[in-house]
């Protein structure tokens, strides 16, 4: 219930009931949030249905889904209605996800060992099961975004839950001219700070290491094409057969945000393993998707191949980690891809960032414009080496050491 005045709630012992589901839907916006009953709950539909006409994908619409509906079983655990929530509510439930451990259908087994430590070969951390601050930024943004349609169509409170940041003393965007138009600026109160990480290169061993443990003509051609051009895991996924184009060893992909086609470059060895792949699974069909399960299942009409969808391509990753003790990801190719052409000196920062497929410039920059911390270190120690001068005291003028020490600390230059 609503705490009174001066109470504060035990977030500690509150845990999230298994209500409601994220589910498929026929209709025109592909996903929805239903309650335990099946209906769909209608408040989260309306502003979906919103979303998906101002042309944002489908996975984006199941993202936010998720998040509402995260929301909707905190509002059931807290007794608060979706349109009375207030800055306090959203308060206590960025508290709760801090210190909240995730949801899990069935508890760790082997991963239980290395949930929360750092893999001694790729110095990544493993996922635990907390949540991460940029799941606490994009929940706050996506509640923020949810408001915001209910507050412009009249039907939601009077004031947003999900409260800007400001300067003490200061009322919210009161810097704004009046005679132009509002745009709300600022960041969210409730958000927290997220640590900057550096994208790691793998390095030529270690790539050489992933590449020949892999088990199939087909996955070597997935990821040779991902550590040619830095396509991101959906966008090779989504390859057609029409999308590659032999004689100039090109692929065709449609861009993650943008859906923009776009025409990428991808090495001579990628399309050797590609034309391997194609050689087994017995040609290409130039409308149906490149890639394919490598076995065959019954789904009512005999057997056959299936799609390959994202959770196969984890799954490839999941068998190769095993095997090597390591935790790679589809995403480590994207960066080590777009550190090698970024320190190419053939290739300008424009061209890292168009086939990178950055909206901005400084993306790219602050990202992969960076000197790897192992070569900062070495001419760094190089510098002091070239530093180093002779002690101003003279070894013999130390009392109270024998000179045998005094020798081997100086380096032999006692008298």
């Amino acid at each position: 219930m609503m705490p009174g005045y001066g109470q504060e709630r035990d977030l500690s012992s509150i845990v999230l009931p298994r209500w409601g589901r994220v589910e498929a839907s026929d209709g025109v916006v592909p996903w929805a949030v239903v309650d335990e009953a099946g209906r769909v709950v209608e408040p989260v539909a309306r502003f979906l249905r919103d979303f998906f006409a101002c042309g944002y994908g489908a996975l984006s619409v199941r993202s936010y889904a998720f998040d509402l509906l995260r929301w909707w079983r905190w509002l059931r655990v807290i007794g608060v209605e979706w349109d009375r929530a207030t800055s306090e509510d959203v308060k206590d439930f960025v508290l709760w996800l801090q210190q909240a451990a995730k949801p899990r259908l069935s508890p760790r087994t082997g991963s239980a060992f290395t949930a929360g430590t750092v893999n001694p070969v790729t110095r990544k951390a493993y996922l635990d099961d907390r949540y991460k601050p940029r799941t606490t930024r994009h929940s706050n943004a996506v509640l923020r975004s949810f408001y915001d349609f209910w507050i412009d169509s009249g039907g939601g409170p009077l004031v947003n839950p999900v409260p800007l940041q400001r300067a003490r003393g200061q009322r919210a965007n009161a810097h704004h001219n009046p005679l132009q138009p509002f745009r709300a600026e600022g960041r969210l109160r409730y958000n927290p700070k997220v640590p900057k990480t550096r994208p790691r290169a793998l390095p030529d061993e270690l790539w050489a290491e992933l590449f020949a443990a892999l088990g199939s003509h087909r996955d070597r051609a997935i990821l040779a094409i991902a550590v040619s051009n830095g396509a991101r895991a959906s966008e090779i996924l989504g390859i057609r057969g029409v999308d590659v184009d032999w004689g100039e060893q090109l692929v065709r992909v449609v861009r993650k945000g943008s859906r923009a086609q776009q025409w990428l470059p991808a090495s001579p060895e990628a399309f050797v393993w590609l034309r391997l792949y194609l050689a087994e699974v017995g040609g290409l069909d130039a409308q149906q998707t490149v890639w394919w399960t490598l076995r065959r299942r019954d789904r009512g009409e005999g057997l056959h191949r299936q799609p390959m969808n994202y959770e196969a391509l984890r799954a490839v990753f999941r068998r190769v980690n095993g095997l090597l003790g390591t935790n790679w990801s589809m995403h480590d190719l994207r960066h080590t891809c777009s550190l090698r052409m970024a320190r190419d000196e053939n290739l300008s920062l424009r061209d890292v960032q168009t086939i990178l497929d950055h909206k901005h410039l400084s993306t790219t920059a602050d990202l992969y414009m960076l000197e790897e911390e192992a070569d900062v270190v070495r001419r760094v120690a190089a510098h002091l080496e070239d530093r180093k001068v002779p002690p101003t005291v003279e070894p013999s003028m130390i009392g109270g050491y024998e000179a045998a020490d005094l020798e081997v600390l100086f380096g032999g230059r006692a008298a």
